[in-house]
Formats: structure tokens, C-alpha cells, sequence
């Protein structure tokens, strides 16, 4: 008699190697992933991530993607929970493709992201996918695309283009606009009519609200010591008066 024995089908979190180009990518991809996680964070049924494995085939740990940005939006309890215990991205538990995918051109992706990753996202259901050029067309050919699936084919969404050479489109999926401004991408809250902060600038403001805490303390602490001062002198000249009344 022969007993069949179950095989556990592991899907790894990483493959170990770095960003393609790191050096050239990981400022890019960190400044906007930590902005559209920021934007969506208190979002309920938002999940926002990058550069980790989204597994599209069950039982089989080598059909996966990695996109630079993904997000994805009206999630249910069960499938936030199966992202966060399996910390990938398992398409038949989560039961939905990202809403919207992002791609930074690089020197060793900007093929595959205009040909293989384009046809398989389109595959998968992808609704929105962007390209976003820093050099502004050195491996897109353009600065900034965004393309909406529509009956199973990306359609290019209309990108405007402004006389100081802007560029920008709408994103439907994450009802943000999104820029192309001197080489940084840039997202425009349509609603509250404001840019997202980016890392850079969160940081900023972080540092200058604790060096304004940090001087109202010590204005605080000033005064409290002016104060105590004044009240001490008060104090030793009614003494004094009270000595010269003989009181």
C-alpha cells in the first residue's frame, strides 16, 4: 500500500537580491511607497506595499511578481489577515489583483516593465497600471503613463502636459493626481486640494515641530524661573518692609 504525503508549497518573502538598481531606485521607490502609505493608512481595507512577491498561481511558489508600488483597496478582514501572516501576497486568498500598480523606469527593468509585466498584470486584472520615468523618458520614452484596464487591454489615460514640461494624469483607482515634476513623482490630493507630504518633507516638518516644542519649553521654563524670581524678591522686600515697621 502506498501513502500519498501532502507536500507544503512554501512561498518565500524574498529571493534575497537587492532592488535591480538599487542605488539608482531605492530613493525613488522608498519616498513614494512611504507617501501612498501614509495617504492610506487610516483608509479601512487599504493595503499599500512594494518590491515584495505577489504569487499568482496556487501550488506553484515560481509564477510571482514583484511590483515597485502596488495598492489595494476595499479589502476584507480575512484577506488583510492572510497578507500579514503570510507577508506575501497570495492573489487566491487576498481574491483580488491590486487596484493600481506602480513601475520606476531603471536601466535593467524598463523593458520587461513595457512588455512582460504590462501583459501579465493586464492577466491578472490589474485595474490601473503607471510608469514613472525620473529622467524623463530615458527608459519609458515618456516621463509619466498611466493606463486603465478596459475589457481585458490597457487604454493610455489622458496625460497633460504643461508649458514647464509637468506632466500629469488622473489615477481613477486612487482618486489622486499624479505629477511628474522636475523628475519626482508627486501625488495631488484632488479632495483636500493639497500634495502629499513626502518622506522628506514629513521629516522636516516632524523636526521643526520638535524644535518648536522643545523652544516653548524652554520659553516655559523661563518663565516659570522669571516668575519664581519675582516672587522671591516680592517676598524679601515685604520681609524688609515689614522689619523697618517693627511689624
Amino acid at each position: 500500500m502506498t501513502t500519498k504525503t501532502a507536500t507544503t508549497i512554501v512561498y518565500p518573502e524574498t529571493d534575497g537580491m537587492p532592488l535591480p538598481d538599487g542605488e539608482f531606485q531605492a530613493p525613488i521607490y522608498a519616498n513614494n511607497l512611504i507617501t501612498l502609505k501614509s495617504h492610506f493608512a487610516q483608509v479601512p481595507g487599504a493595503w499599500v506595499n512594494g518590491n515584495t512577491f505577489i504569487y499568482y498561481v496556487e501550488g506553484d511558489n515560481r509564477r510571482s511578481v514583484s511590483p515597485d508600488c502596488y495598492v489595494v483597496l476595499n479589502l476584507s478582514e480575512d484577506a488583510l489577515a492572510s497578507i500579514e501572516r503570510n507577508n506575501v501576497y497570495l492573489l487566491w486568498e487576498v481574491g483580488k489583483a491590486p487596484d493600481f500598480m506602480l513601475e520606476i523606469g531603471s536601466p535593467s527593468t524598463g523593458r520587461v516593465d513595457l512588455g512582460r509585466k504590462r501583459e501579465l498584470y493586464a492577466e491578472l486584472g490589474v485595474r490601473e497600471y503607471w510608469r514613472f520615468d525620473s529622467t524623463g523618458g530615458d527608459f519609458y520614452r515618456e516621463p509619466l503613463v498611466g493606463e486603465r484596464l478596459t475589457d481585458g487591454e490597457y487604454r493610455r489615460l489622458h496625460m497633460h502636459s504643461e508649458p514647464d514640461s509637468r506632466v500629469w494624469g488622473h489615477s481613477e483607482a486612487l482618486n489622486l493626481d499624479l505629477w511628474w515634476i522636475d523628475g519626482e513623482l508627486r501625488f495631488w490630493d484632488i479632495q483636500k486640494e493639497r500634495w502629499l507630504l513626502t518622506y522628506e518633507e514629513v521629516r522636516e516638518r516632524a523636526e521643526a515641530e520638535t524644535a518648536r516644542a522643545e523652544a516653548e519649553t524652554a520659553r516655559a521654563e523661563a518663565e516659570r524661573a522669571a516668575r519664581a524670581d519675582a516672587e522671591a524678591r516680592l517676598a524679601a522686600l515685604q520681609a524688609e518692609i515689614n522689619r523697618l515697621r517693627g511689624t
